[in-house]
């Protein structure tokens, strides 16, 4: 009722929206594989460095998802802005 929220946006920014989600999603999935993979190589003394790695590599995963969100915001506001101008 209250907490409703309209929003409206172009189709450009849809289409740049749903992009940078499914990069989003692809990311998430990544950190996941990063961190599963390196749990069970730290099961092996003899592989625990290749463990340290992934744990690594699921980091900077993780600082590249902030990344991809700044990115898409101002990716769909200079279509915004460029959209508002074409109108007048």
């Amino acid at each position: 009722m209250g907490n409703d929220l309209d929003l409206n946006l172009g189709h450009k920014e849809l289409i740049l929206h749903n992009r940078y989600e499914i990069l989003s999603i692809l990311n998430d999935v990544m950190i996941a594989l990063w961190f599963i993979v390196g749990s069970i190589l730290f099961f092996n003394e003899s592989t625990t460095t290749a463990g340290t790695w992934m744990f690594l590599a699921g980091s900077v995963e993780l600082l590249i998802r902030p990344v991809i969100r700044l990115t898409r915001n101002i990716h769909i506001k200079s279509v915004s802005s460029s959209n508002a101008t074409d109108d007048f």
